[in-house]
C-alpha cells in the first residue's frame, strides 16, 4: 500500500481543488458568454456530461500533449517520435514533419523484439507472402490457417498446459472469456488492482464481484470464508463456482503477484484460479516463463492462464491456456472465438519465431542472453533510481518501474523536461490510476545497452531535481560519490564499446533477408562483464539497509529476492552470466 507524505498530500488535494475552481469559473463565463447560442438539438439530454466531462475539459485537456505522441519508426530502444504543435491552449494537436530521436522507456518492448530481428524478421515476410495480413475471417469459418493451429500448440507447450486458445486481441482476451467462464450464482474475487479488461469482464459477466486488497493472501481468505458461509445473495445457497482473479506483474504498480500463497490459499477453499500474465510471460523466469517459473509455483495448480503477446514477443493478441476440457469448450462458447475475426497470419508467425529464440530453437543462445539482459538492466535501473531518492514502486526482476509523481502539476513538467532532453517517459494520470497517485511508469528492454540507461538516468536525476520528485533524497556525500560512480561507468563503457564488435541488424528491403553481425567473442565476453558485479555498483534490490523495505511484504520481497539469487547460480554454472552477482 502506498504511504502519501503528509505534505505531498496536502499540497495534491490543494492542487486539484484550484484546478476544480477555476474550471468551475471557466464554465460558469462561457455559459454567460454563450447564454444566446441555440443548441441544434432542442429537447436532448447532453450526450456528454459530468465530472468525467468536465475533467476531459478543464484538466485533461491542459495536458493531452504528454499522452498519445504519435511515433515514425519500431519502439526499439530509441525511435523517432513525431512532434506536434497546437495554436489553441492544447485544445487541438497537429503533427508535424520534424520529428525527435527518442530514448525509448515507455513501450512494452521486453525482449526487443519490436524491431527487425535476423530470425523473426525474414519468416515474417514469407508468412504475409502465403497468408497475407489478414484471414478476413473468424476461426469457425475460414480464419484458421497452420500457423493458427501451431501457434497454439506452441504457447500450450511453452506454457506448460495441455492446450491452448489465441484471440486478436489481449484486452478482448480478459473481457470476453471471464463472461463464458462465470454467470448468474457464480463468485468473482478479483485483487484490487486488477487491469481493467479484468474489471470489465469481471462487470458483464453477471457474477457476484468481490475485491480482496491488493497482493494480501490473508486478506483473500477472509473474503473467500465471508463468502462461503454467507453463500448467493437472497438464496444464501452454495456458490456455482468461485474464481480468484489475479495478475503476474501489476501493470500500474510493477509488483509480483504472491502466487506461491494465493494457489495455497485458492485450494485450501476450493477456488479457480485466474491468472493473468500479459506483463509476466516472457519477461520473467529463467526460461521467460513468467511468474510461475519465477516463484516457483507448479503450472498444474493455476487452473486458468492468460496472457498477451504484446509485451515480450513483439505481435499482438492473447491466449488463454488450460486444460483440453476447458480450452475446447471456450472455443465452441467464446463470442471473441467464434465472431472476431483471427489473429493476422504474420502476426501469429512473428510470436512463434520469438518463442523459439526464447527457447534455443534458433540455433542460438540469443533467448537466454535476452532473458538475463532483461532482468540485468530492470534490477540495475530499479536500484539507481531508488539510490538517487525516487519514490519506485514494484519487486525485484519486474521491467516495470512506477515512479511516483502524485501532483498534478509535475505529470506535465515530468514528461516536458524528459522529452526536451530527448528521452521519451510515459505519465499515468486519473482514470488509470486513483485521482492522487499519478506517476511515471518506465518500462526497461533487453534492447537497452548499459550506457543507455545510464543516459537515461542522469536526465531522470536532473528532471527529478528540477520537478521536485525526489521524495527519498540521499545524503549530499553518498549522492555525489553515486554520479561519480555512473561517470566512471559511462567513461568506462565508451573506451569499451571502440575496442569491441558491437552487435548490428539491418532489414534489406530488396531481397527481404536481415542481416545480423552476430555477437563476436568479444561482444560476448563484454556481455558477461556487464552481468557480473565487477566494474558496476552492487544491485541491491530496494536500497540501502532496512530503509530500503519501505514499501510492501517483507515475507514476499526476501522470498523473491532468494528466488533472485537462486536464478543467478543457475544461469552462472550455464555460462550465461559471469561470476558476479545481479543482487
Amino acid at each position: 500500500m502506498i504511504t502519501i507524505p503528509y505534505l505531498t498530500a496536502l499540497t495534491t488535494y490543494f492542487s486539484y481543488g484550484l484546478l476544480f475552481a477555476f474550471g468551475q469559473l471557466r464554465d460558469f463565463f462561457r455559459k454567460i458568454i454563450d447564454w444566446w447560442a441555440q443548441s441544434t438539438l432542442q429537447g436532448y439530454a447532453p450526450i456528454c456530461l459530468g465530472l468525467e466531462d468536465f475533467y476531459i475539459r478543464r484538466l485533461y485537456l491542459r495536458i493531452q500533449d504528454c499522452f498519445n505522441r504519435p511515433i515514425a519508426s519500431p519502439p526499439d530502444s530509441w525511435f523517432d517520435l513525431v512532434e506536434r504543435v497546437s495554436n489553441d491552449n492544447n485544445k487541438t494537436l497537429k503533427r508535424i514533419t520534424k520529428v525527435k530521436r527518442c530514448l525509448n522507456l515507455g513501450s512494452y518492448n521486453y525482449l526487443g523484439f519490436a524491431s527487425a530481428d535476423e530470425y523473426c524478421t525474414p519468416r515474417v515476410i514469407e508468412s504475409l507472402k502465403k497468408f497475407s495480413p489478414s484471414t478476413c475471417s473468424s476461426r469457425i469459418d475460414g480464419g484458421t490457417t497452420i500457423l493458427h493451429a501451431e501457434l497454439e500448440e506452441c504457447v500450450a507447450n511453452f506454457i506448460g498446459k495441455e492446450a491452448a486458445v489465441v484471440f486478436g486481441m489481449g484486452y478482448v482476451t480478459n473481457s470476453a472469456i471471464l463472461p463464458v467462464l462465470t454467470g448468474k450464482g457464480s463468485l468473482i474475487i478479483s485483487d484490487s488492482l486488477n487491469h481493467n479488461s479484468i474489471v470489465n469482464g469481471a462487470r458483464g459477466s453477471g457474477a457476484t464481484v468481490r475485491v480482496f486488497q491488493h497482493n494480501t493472501p490473508s486478506h483473500l481468505e477472509k473474503v473467500l470464508r465471508d463468502q462461503i458461509a454467507d453463500g448467493q445473495p437472497r438464496t444464501h445457497r452454495p456458490w456455482k463456482k468461485i474464481l480468484v482473479v489475479v495478475e503476474g506483474i501489476y501493470s500500474m504498480e510493477g509488483e509480483l503477484c504472491n502466487l506461491p500463497e494465493i494457489v495455497s490459499i485458492c485450494k485450501k477453499y476450493k477456488a479457480y484460479v485466474y491468472l493473468d500474465e500479459a506483463h509476466s510471460i516472457g519477461a520473467i523466469g529463467k526460461t521467460g516463463r513468467g511468474v510461475c517459473e519465477l516463484l516457483g509455483v507448479d503450472t498444474a495448480d493455476v487452473d486458468i492462464m492468460m496472457g498477451t503477446f504484446t509485451k515480450s514477443f513483439g505481435s499482438c493478441g492473447g491466449y488463454i491456456a488450460g486444460s483440453k476440457e476447458l480450452i475446447e469448450y471456450l472455443k465452441y462458447t467464446c463470442p471473441a472465438h467464434l465472431y472476431a475475426t483471427s489473429i493476422s497470419p504474420p502476426a501469429a508467425q512473428q510470436i512463434i519465431s520469438s518463442i523459439k529464440v526464447v527457447l534455443g530453437e534458433d540455433g542460438s543462445c540469443r533467448g537466454a542472453q535476452k532473458l538475463a539482459k532483461i532482468r540485468e538492466n530492470s534490477n540495475f535501473f530499479r536500484s539507481e533510481l531508488q539510490k538517487m531518492g525516487f519514490e519506485v514502486l514494484g519487486d525485484n526482476d519486474s521491467p516495470v518501474m512506477p515512479v511516483m509523481l502524485y501532483n498534478p502539476a509535475k505529470i506535465p513538467a515530468f514528461s516536458r523536461e524528459c522529452l526536451k532532453r530527448n528521452v521519451a517517459v510515459v505519465t499515468v494520470a486519473f482514470p488509470a490510476t486513483p485521482l492522487l497517485l499519478a506517476r511515471a511508469r518506465i518500462c526497461i528492454s533487453a534492447a537497452h545497452s548499459r550506457e543507455d540507461l545510464l543516459r537515461a538516468l542522469e536526465v531522470l536525476s536532473e528532471v527529478g531535481d528540477l520537478v521536485g520528485i525526489k521524495y527519498f533524497p540521499a545524503e549530499p556525500k553518498k549522492q555525489q560519490q553515486l554520479e561519480a560512480d555512473r561517470a566512471r561507468q559511462r567513461s568506462s563503457l565508451v573506451k569499451e564499446e571502440a575496442e569491441t564488435t558491437t552487435y548490428t541488424s539491418s532489414y534489406n528491403g530488396d531481397g527481404g533477408e536481415v542481416r545480423g553481425g552476430g555477437f563476436s567473442a568479444d561482444r560476448r565476453s563484454r556481455f558477461r562483464i556487464l552481468s557480473s558485479s565487477n566494474g558496476s555498483p552492487r544491485i541491491d534490490s530496494f536500497g540501502d539497509g532496512e530503509e530500503g523495505f519501505r514499501r510492501g511484504d517483507r515475507k514476499l520481497q526476501v522470498g523473491i529476492r532468494h528466488h533472485s539469487q537462486k536464478l543467478d547460480k543457475e544461469l552462472q554454472r550455464e555460462g550465461i552470466l559471469g561470476q558476479g552477482s545481479l543482487l
